[in-house]
């Protein structure tokens, strides 16, 4: 196993460097480095750059209109869009829903739906937690029954992430009531222009409105939406959980809050601190760490060799890494971390009178970033996935 990366990829990696300076918006770039608001034109704005390019769908093999990248191509890509500022693509529709469709979708669904997703002009939503269903997903309540050429769809879910943007909906239903719960489940795509949907939003300690609560009260969805088999829906949300979580590992968006986190504290006068010093240097090896982990599962991919399931794994590093830094942000500034006035933020206001402008959207940030280690599986829950499946 060789970690260091060939004279091509090197050139690769140069390139996407250089197209990415000249296409990332300047206003967005500062805002990611900054930890400011990102808003719906924002993100999407970045994702139809991308997609004019064909690379919002960067993981996407040719067949389906991608770059047909390797595995350390797209880890490349990802690493030098994450350090230049470029907001982490939301990843619902070209990082989930889009590989369950090209796996298990008909002809039609990929021809209707992996276009839109590529472009970035059509926004999607994950259906998955509901309220007693999170880490136990098997468990969840909302039934699709079918009534001739439609389900109807009853039941809610929750933490539905940036869902008030949501154009379609990828949900796990249950059809089948009668059976162990991992097998009565199936997978249906939702517009959620549909009568009978309803999005309530959630406003969180931070003060945003990130999550929301969607209702389905008798909304009809047609069997055409139907992803795969009826009730063969726990294996396609095994398969779409591996993406997230590997998603949420984000070793790249790490590296550049690191470089941020150096920033604060001398900014702040601590980075002298010898024992400040010491949490960011163990957070750094930590970060090499994990990078090193993920070169090693894209090593064994580029090779043909199967790896081991370590989606679970790296979610967990990740997660607390991300709690870490943010930790380490809050206690470099100080009290000027604590502040948080919803009303002057939205006003544009960022710390200028009080503190230093790089300190108002750190309690934000902070509490925000508490969800890491519960969201896509809690960490609890993921050791003991580990301890089975790799220690047996």
């Amino acid at each position: 196993m060789d970690l260091n990366f060939t004279p091509e990829e090197q050139a690769f990696r140069a390139e996407i460097r250089q197209w990415v300076a000249g296409h990332l918006p300047q206003d967005i770039s500062h805002k990611v480095h900054n930890a400011l608001r990102l808003n719906k034109d924002d993100l999407q704005r970045w994702a139809r750059i991308l997609g004019k390019q064909g690379w919002h769908g960067w993981a996407w093999p040719k067949q389906f209109g991608g770059p047909g990248w390797n595995a350390v191509q797209r880890h490349l890509f990802e690493e030098e869009c994450a350090l230049a500022g470029a907001p982490r693509v939301v990843p619902f529709g070209p990082v989930m829903v889009a590989p369950v469709i090209m796996a298990f979708g008909s002809r039609e669904q990929q021809e209707r739906h992996l276009p839109g997703i590529m472009s970035g002009d059509v926004w999607w939503s994950q259906g998955y937690s509901e309220p007693g269903s999170g880490s136990d997903l098997a468990s969840v309540k909302t039934r699709a029954e079918r009534r001739g050429d439609v389900y109807v769809v009853n039941g809610q879910k929750t933490w539905t992430t940036l869902g008030q943007y949501g154009d379609w909906i990828f949900c796990l239903v249950r059809t089948d009531p009668s059976v162990k719960p991992q097998a009565g489940i199936s997978f249906l795509l939702v517009d959620m222009k549909s009568p009978g949907v309803t999005v309530r939003p959630i406003t969180m300690l931070d003060g945003e409105h990130e999550v929301n609560e969607v209702f389905f009260d008798d909304v009809q969805v047609p069997v055409g939406n139907l992803v795969g088999e009826e009730n063969k829906g726990w294996t396609y949300a095994k398969y779409l959980l591996a993406h997230e979580r590997t998603n949420i590992a984000d070793v790249n968006r790490a590296k550049r809050e690191l470089e941020r986190l150096k920033r604060i504290a001398r900014a702040e006068g601590v980075y002298d601190d010898a024992r400040f010093r010491d949490q960011i240097a163990l957070l750094e090896v930590d970060i090499v760490a994990l990078e090193m982990m993920v070169l090693r599962v894209l090593s064994a991919e580029s090779s043909g060799k199967q790896s081991l399931d370590v989606a679970g794994l790296l979610k967990i590093r990740g997660s607390e890494i991300q709690q870490r830094y943010t930790e380490l942000m809050m206690l470099a500034a100080g009290p000027f971390a604590t502040p948080f006035i919803q009303e002057a933020m939205e006003a544009g206001w960022q710390g200028d009178q009080v503190g230093a402008a790089h300190c108002a959207p750190l309690a934000s940030h902070y509490f925000n970033y508490r969800k890491t280690t519960i969201y896509g599986g809690s960490n609890e829950v993921q050791r003991n996935i580990v301890a089975q499946t790799v220690l047996g």
